[in-house]
């Protein structure tokens, strides 16, 4: 089920310049398919876990975690769930008049929708922006603004003219598709990536090397991301502890996941309980 939130301020002026409009994220089914169909507005997809494909005329490009794509105005796009293992997405919708020279200061077209996404900000874009929209303060839209700007900024960064176009082979896709197979359905457990470069029949420092290329991230760093992730979505449920939760996503210590937990999202994790979740529990 998809769920859908609204920027509630809408901008001055008219055209007005640059606005975020909403944001969403959805689990997909397995062959969930969007389209073919326009949109109106710039949209990005961001793919947290699970893979799928986009098609826009003729090209279709294959995506996994770790990747997201851009959707541009008046253009025909048609985009699937993998039939296994279907994706979990989240998006943002954006326009106004500075939006199309904010496009050409990257590589990205509709001929060229995919990009990887930047670890630090794109996996919790969605939950810091609807954390952001319950706050009661009177700056509210200096806070989304704020949040939807260091995305910008960040995109920009990555996605820029001078940013190397990444292909990798068949073959190397494949593994990389068995690694998030793996560290998706590991996570909790405690990983080690070398026995399974060997069980692919690879080097670990190779199939790093491959990993990074295809997802701009060593895989060290997506699973210690993919965990904190996870950890979010277990402390805004307020039902589990942070040891609970610590153990939850592989670390048997509570203190080290605490550390990394702070590194990643910026606050400990009682904080973010606290903020995200009004209960009973004490950790």
């Amino acid at each position: 089920m998809a769920i859908f939130q609204y920027n509630p301020f809408r901008p001055t002026g008219n055209p007005f310049h640059l606005h975020l409009l909403f944001w969403g994220k959805e689990d997909c089914v397995p062959g969930h398919a969007v389209g073919p169909g326009v949109r109106d507005v710039y949209k990005i997809h961001f793919i947290h876990k699970g893979q799928g494909f986009v098609r826009v005329g003729t090209q279709t490009h294959k995506l996994v975690a770790g990747q997201g794509f851009l959707i541009c105005p008046d253009v025909v796009y048609y985009y699937e769930a993998d039939g296994e293992e279907p994706w979990t997405y989240s998006w943002i919708g954006f326009q106004g008049a500075e939006v199309p020279d904010i496009v050409k200061r990257t590589y990205l077209s509709p001929a060229q929708p995919v990009f990887s996404m930047d670890s630090r900000i794109m996996p919790t874009l969605y939950d810091q922006l609807s954390s952001a929209a319950v706050l009661a303060s009177s700056a509210l839209d200096f806070r989304i603004n704020a949040i939807f700007f260091e995305f910008l900024a960040s995109w920009v960064e990555m996605t820029g003219m001078d940013s190397p176009l990444v292909t990798i082979s068949s073959r190397q896709e494949g593994y990389v598709h068995q690694t998030l197979e793996f560290l998706h359905n590991h996570y909790s457990e405690d990983i080690s990536l070398e026995n399974h470069a060997d069980n692919l029949g690879l080097d670990r420092k190779h199939l790093s090397s491959i990993f990074k290329k295809a997802l701009d991230v060593p895989p060290r760093q997506y699973l210690l991301h993919y965990r904190m992730n996870k950890a979010c979505e277990l402390l805004s449920s307020g039902k589990f502890t942070v040891g609970e939760v610590a153990r939850s996503v592989g670390y048997q210590d509570p203190l080290l996941f605490s550390r990394m937990f702070k590194k990643v999202i910026g606050i400990p994790p009682k904080h973010y309980q606290r903020e995200h979740h009004k209960s009973d529990i004490n950790p």
